[in-house]
């Protein structure tokens, strides 16, 4: 795909999401004006643009970046390569072969294979050509989603050439045509995989895997690439003699089943001959690559807290969130919040199918975050979405930029709730907690992968925000060894703990996520490629991992609907004499029928009791979410026939949150509300409503 520039007068993105006071932050930014841009630092209290609420606040920090910065036009290059910085040299007859299984073949000119000046490419109309300079051979027809094997055969002295393919299977016939590709071998130039370079950059992206590229010079090996090896790197291994070992650009996905792949092994790492194929895409982006415009040293004083680096160019603005965690070692406050950055990074830039124009009207009265990522898919989509060729997006990065963790961006712009996710529906814990005057650290998913329950030490309690979904094994072992060593634990969302990902072991900042075998998916992984190719682990749910997330919250995923909230009503049991602390100054029996997200504090995804799966004996359930809309479904792992379930229980008694608390041997506690819009409750009514104090008494007795 040739190179682009953003649509958005200003737009940076920083080169990491959380930091430490003393460490460095890059800030790289696009800017469409001829002035220059200036920088200013905020902390951020709430994120939530709704007028009938706090509205967006910010607390202005006293730091100079100085006088402004040059604006300049960054350009980026989307799609995935692969690149050998030199061709073999050859001396007589060669033979360029390759094994590919096109996606996308009537999209646009798209080159499989380029080498030492010669090109092996699918026409606009779908049809198979080699191409030497302005010299064109054209071959037979290519059908989507066939396996060929692809051969040119040239002879330089005479210019010759003969291409060849032959399908793998009954429905694609061999086809071969001969004619003269006058030109010379040039092996100073670069190899390409599934691009070929233009004016410096790659462009005519393949849509689709490619398997073993081999170059023969007259009948001798002179390179053959063997894309089963290095699968958990980002580089390509030469077999041949020469070595010509090359690197993967823009993360294509690897560990896929290739040609030779017969279905008697699903994991990759005990057959990888049979995934000897990379998957590549026109749309796949990793790093834009843009130039550095500015590096932000985080004063060592400066306190732990979600900070905002705003972008400033005439009238127009973008403003970058940074999440700054106290000294590695120390802890400033009894609480700390566990920032879902792995969340936020997979749900990136999610394009939303239901997404609505009419949603723009609401963005520009609250004054919210004006650019809406459905209306810019060039700035590469989520894990939610699909690539161009309709197979699902499995890696999610934030090395480039994110709209959908604007402070002000709104998820849902139907309604008059504030239809908030991720970054900025967290802020409503965030601000109520300020209000509260309850202080607290930041810990991301990074430090918590990164350092496991030694981050963690110290902290007499531990809250999620609204939606905790995405998890390493190094994560979710953290916060399980913390628990259980006596810490306190809250989880104040709903869907939790729910799909395992992947981090790179090369290019850390970059997500894998393989939607295996069941759950509420956006896309379905092809059979025999639910391994991931990051750490080579099971991926899918965790509950198909062994560890369904009741086992750590006492609460799992259960139902899913609009983005609509109801309320909890309170069971029996909370009104027993060792649970009043809890409910200590409510007198209600329903608890939460309101809030700013969906209107109420059990809603959107809900999340029960199920000690089958890991829900302790002891678990107490406080309250239970009811009157639910028709929009509400059981999960799929839920669902065994239309008739049953796997508890063999009726939908409609799986469709609620419970609100549980349990106490832990060896001292720890757990509070959970199993529902994705509780935390939209909490700042609702200037912060006095029962749900409220319900979370203040809770917070009283852990952190006490």
């Amino acid at each position: 795909m040739t190179l682009q520039f953003p649509r958005i007068p200003i737009l940076g993105y920083s080169d990491r999401l959380s930091v430490r006071p003393g460490e460095q932050v890059a800030f790289m930014v696009h800017s469409e004006s001829a002035g220059p841009f200036t920088v200013r630092l905020t902390r951020s209290i709430c994120a939530d643009p709704n007028p009938a609420g706090m509205g967006i606040v910010e607390e202005p920090v006293d730091f100079d970046f100085g006088p402004g910065f040059p604006s300049r036009r960054q350009a980026f290059n989307p799609g995935s390569y692969g690149i050998v910085p030199r061709s073999p040299p050859v001396s007589g007859q060669v033979t360029l072969s390759v094994t590919i299984w096109p996606t996308r073949p009537y999209a646009q000119e798209q080159v499989i294979l380029s080498a030492g000046g010669v090109e092996i490419f699918i026409t606009a109309d779908s049809r198979l050509a080699a191409r030497i300079g302005d010299a064109v051979l054209i071959g037979g027809p290519i059908l989507e989603r066939h396996w060929y094997d692809i051969a040119l055969t040239w002879y330089p002295a005479t210019g010759t050439a003969t291409l060849t393919q032959t399908g793998r299977d009954i429905w694609t016939e061999a086809t071969e045509a001969s004619g003269v590709l006058p030109g010379t071998w040039d092996a100073s130039a670069p190899v390409l995989f599934a691009a070929t370079l233009r004016d410096s950059h790659a462009d005519l992206h393949f849509n689709g895997k490619i398997q073993a590229p081999t170059i023969l010079d007259g009948g001798s090996v002179a390179a053959a690439w063997d894309f089963a090896q290095g699968t958990m790197t980002t580089q390509v291994t030469d077999t041949g003699a020469h070595g010509l070992h090359g690197q993967l650009i823009n993360f294509p996905a690897r560990a896929m089943k290739g040609a030779d792949w017969v279905g008697t092994e699903m994991r990759w790492r005990d057959a990888p001959q049979q995934y000897g194929a990379i998957h590549f895409h026109d749309d796949d982006i990793y790093d834009f690559g843009w130039e550095t415009d500015f590096i932000w040293t985080v004063p060592e004083d400066l306190p732990t807290g979600i900070y905002i680096v705003r972008l400033t160019c005439g009238e127009h603005e973008d403003a970058i969130p940074v999440f700054v965690c106290p000294p590695k070692g120390q802890r400033h406050n009894d609480l700390a919040v566990l920032i879902s950055t792995f969340t936020y990074t997979v749900y990136g830039n999610h394009e939303r199918p239901d997404f609505n124009p009419a949603w723009l009207e609401t963005i520009k009265n609250w004054n919210a975050y004006p650019w809406n990522a459905a209306e810019y898919p060039e700035l590469g989509t989520s894990t939610y979405n699909h690539h161009s060729d309709g197979s699902g997006i499995c890696h999610a990065s934030a090395r480039r930029p994110l709209l959908t963790i604007r402070p002000g961006y709104i998820t849902y712009g139907y309604g008059t709730h504030s239809g908030l996710r991720h970054f900025q529906a967290d802020s409503h814990l965030i601000a109520w907690l300020h209000d509260q005057g309850i202080g607290y650290d930041i810990i991301t998913d990074q430090e918590l992968h990164d350092e496991g329950v030694e981050v963690l030490k110290g902290y007499r309690c531990v809250t999620t925000g609204s939606h905790p979904e995405y998890h390493t094994p190094e994560t979710l072992d953290a916060l399980q060894q913390y628990r259980d060593g006596g810490g306190n634990f809250c989880y104040l969302g709903g869907n939790g703990f729910y799909w395992r990902v992947a981090l790179h072991l090369q290019e850390p900042s970059m997500i894998e996520i393989r939607r295996s075998e069941g759950g509420i998916r956006a896309w379905a992984a092809e059979p025999g490629e639910y391994f991931n190719a990051f750490d080579g682990g099971y991926g899918g749910l965790w509950r198909r991992n062994g560890r369904p997330p009741q086992l750590l919250g006492g609460v799992g995923f259960s139902a899913q609907g609009q983005f609509e909230g109801s309320y909890y009503r309170r069971t029996q049991d909370s009104y027993a004499d060792d649970l009043a602390w809890i409910f200590e100054g409510v007198d209600d029996e329903v608890i939460g029928d309101f809030g700013f997200s969906g209107y109420g504090a059990a809603g959107f995804e809900l999340d029960r009791v199920d000690v089958r799966l890991g829900s302790p004996e002891t678990v107490r359930i406080l309250a239970q979410s009811e009157g639910h809309g028709g929009s509400f479904v059981l999960v799929h792992e839920e669902q065994l026939t239309h008739l049953t379930t796997v508890p063999l229980e009726p939908p409609e008694k799986l469709m609620r949150a419970d609100m549980v608390y349990f106490e832990v041997p060896g001292g720890g506690q757990v509070f959970s509300t199993g529902s994705i819009t509780f935390c939209g409750s909490l700042p609702w009514n200037g912060c006095e409503n029962n749900v409220s104090r319900i979370m203040r008494n809770v917070f009283e007795r852990f952190l006490g």
